[in-house]
C-alpha cells in the first residue's frame, strides 16, 4: 500500500471533497479520508473499493486540533509521508452585515477554514517532507476577493487562508513541495444551496465535474506553486502583484 501516493482529503464525506477522494482512489492513490461523518465516508470507501481503489476513513473533528496532531503521528508511524493534501472542509458561517455576525459563527467559521488547515500544514509538513513531490490544495473562494455585501464572514476566513497557503508556498518552495489554491466557483453543493436557496441546481457545474482538474492540479509536474486554479475559467492566476 505505501507504494501508492498518499493524499490526505478533509471534508470528504460530500460535495467537493468526496468527489475528489473518489476520483484520487479511481487514479491509483491511496486516499486518506476524513470528515466528522461516519455514514459518509462509509459510503465513500465503498465506492472507491467498487472502482479498484484504497482508502483510510479517518472520523475527525477539525475543530478539534489535538486530533489533527494526533493523525499526523498516526500516519507518520503507518506510512512515513504524504504525498498531498487537499484542504477542502469549510464552514458558510452564514450571511449577515459585518455589524451582526454572530461571535460564535465567526470562530466557529474561523476554526474550520483557517486554523483547522494551519494546523494540518503544522502536522503533515514533516511528512509532506518526505514525499518525493509533495502537494498541498486548499479550497479557496471568490468571495476572498470580491467584497460582497453580507459575505464578510466567509470572505475574510478564505482570504486570511489565501495569505497562509501562499505565505507556506514560499517556505518550501525549494524543498519540492507545491502549494496551490481551487476556486471552484459556484457548485452544486450542501454550502451552495445554503447561500442562494433561489438558484437552480440544475444551472451548476457538479463537484464531479471538478473533480478531475483536482486530480490533475495534484498530479502536475511542472513545479506550479503559489497560484489559484480558476475552474469557471479553466485558468491559473497569480494572486501576488507583479515583484
Amino acid at each position: 500500500m505505501t507504494e501508492k501516493r498518499i493524499v490526505v482529503v478533509t471534508g470528504a464525506s460530500r460535495g467537493i471533497g468526496y468527489e475528489a477522494a473518489l476520483a484520487l482512489g479511481r487514479a491509483g492513490w491511496h486516499v486518506v479520508a476524513v470528515a466528522r461523518t461516519q455514514g459518509g465516508l462509509e459510503e465513500l470507501d465503498d465506492s472507491i473499493r467498487d472502482a479498484g481503489g484504497s482508502a483510510s476513513l479517518v472520523p475527525l473533528d477539525l475543530a478539534d486540533p489535538a486530533r489533527i496532531d494526533e493523525l499526523g503521528a498516526a500516519l507518520n508511524q503507518r506510512f512515513g509521508r504524504i504525498d498531498a493534501l487537499v484542504g477542502n472542509a469549510g464552514l458558510l458561517g452564514g450571511l449577515a452585515p459585518v455589524g451582526h455576525i454572530d461571535p460564535k459563527k465567526w470562530d466557529q467559521a474561523f476554526s474550520i477554514n483557517v486554523t483547522a488547515n494551519y494546523r494540518l500544514i503544522r502536522s503533515f509538513d514533516p511528512l509532506l517532507r518526505q514525499s518525493s513531490a509533495g502537494r498541498c490544495l486548499f479550497v479557496s473562494s471568490a468571495a476572498a476577493w470580491k467584497g460582497a455585501p453580507f459575505w464578510g464572514l466567509y470572505a475574510s476566513t478564505k482570504a486570511a487562508l489565501n495569505a497562509l497557503a501562499m505565505a507556506y508556498a514560499e517556505e518550501v518552495r525549494n524543498f519540492g513541495i507545491s502549494v496551490n489554491l481551487l476556486n471552484p466557483g459556484p457548485l452544486r453543493t450542501r454550502m451552495r444551496a445554503q447561500a442562494m436557496p433561489g438558484e437552480d441546481p440544475d444551472t451548476l457545474a457538479t463537484p464531479a465535474d471538478l473533480a478531475p482538474h483536482i486530480v490533475s492540479i495534484l498530479e502536475a509536474t511542472d513545479g506550479r506553486t503559489g497560484a489559484l486554479y480558476d475552474f469557471p475559467t479553466l485558468s491559473w492566476k497569480k494572486l501576488q502583484p507583479p515583484q
